[in-house]
């Protein structure tokens, strides 16, 4: 008898430490913004993480490059923990950030994605291969709205994305000259189709198409032989090219694979797009 009747007592202490639990707000990202775009003519509907700088409300004048990344539910957080220490240092200029991702919850990222950044169908999914259809969004409804919302510099946007987002990336480069003054490629997914960016590389320039602004490509050293061989590849063609408007880098990020090489790529990435832009062309604060 006293034995359940600690037991009960145990209980009912435990029962009420647990309705007595604290709660804590959830961490948010400052000055971040959600903005929910309508359903477009395709049926897709995008959310876009905007990251401001931190300039952005004391200098009501001042317009911002925009550095746009696709992946948004993933890299947006990644180039906004990346931007503040850049800015810091002195190596680019303050920029906004725009994340695009989808609205809506308990989505399947993996299977959303494949139908617009693949430009050829991809796996087995019978909706991707619709990179065409979401760059024709980007330039007519996202693009719009950034710039009409926020003080973006139309002059100097940035476009960026890894793997799938890599190779949306540099099919944007070829499909839209001019759209973006820059580009980062991480982690291309070029073998996706058999090689298909090549092709449609080659009637670009074929077709008199001269490749302007500032390119740059990553991989990962220990990624898988057959992917990092299409990147590769991808590398020689551009560097054989010597489109005199064109400033290119190229660079494999030792020791890491398809996923840990990003957060050094978007940093390397982020640092050569902004280089004729960066407040601080010498040593720094620390010398």
């Amino acid at each position: 008898m006293k034995a359940n009747l600690v037991t009960l007592a145990l209980l009912v202490c435990g029962v009420a430490a647990s309705a007595a639990a604290p709660t804590y707000p959830p961490h948010v990202i400052g000055n971040s913004e959600l903005r929910v775009l309508p359903v477009n003519a395709a049926g897709r509907h995008y959310q876009l993480s905007i990251g401001l700088p931190a300039s952005y409300g004391s200098q009501p004048d001042r317009r911002y490059p925009v550095v746009y990344v696709t992946d948004g539910y993933w890299d947006f957080q990644k180039l906004d923990a990346i931007r503040g220490s850049l800015v810091f240092d002195q190596v680019v200029p303050e920029f906004i950030i725009v994340g695009i991702g989808y609205a809506g919850e308990n989505l399947n990222y993996g299977s959303l994605r494949t139908w617009e950044l693949s430009p050829v169908p991809f796996g087995n999914n019978a909706e991707s291969g619709r990179a065409a259809d979401f760059l024709q969004s980007i330039e007519s409804e996202i693009i719009p709205f950034v710039e009409r919302e926020y003080r973006a510099d139309p002059g100097h946007r940035v476009l960026s994305g890894a793997s799938l987002g890599g190779l949306f990336t540099l099919y944007s480069l070829y499909a839209k000259p001019g759209l973006f003054q820059s580009y980062i490629a991480v982690t291309p997914a070029v073998v996706v189709g058999n090689d298909w960016l090549m092709g449609f590389e080659e009637k670009f320039v074929q077709g008199g198409g001269q490749l302007k602004g500032r390119l740059y490509v990553t991989m990962g050293e220990n990624e898988g032989v057959g992917f990092i061989s299409g990147i590769l590849r991808y590398n020689a063609r551009v560097q054989s090219r010597k489109h005199p408007g064109l400033a290119y880098a190229f660079r494999i990020i030792d020791g890491e694979r398809h996923a840990g090489m990003q957060m050094e790529s978007y940093t390397r990435g982020l640092r050569f797009v902004f280089a004729p832009f960066a407040p601080e062309q010498g040593p720094g604060l620390f010398p």
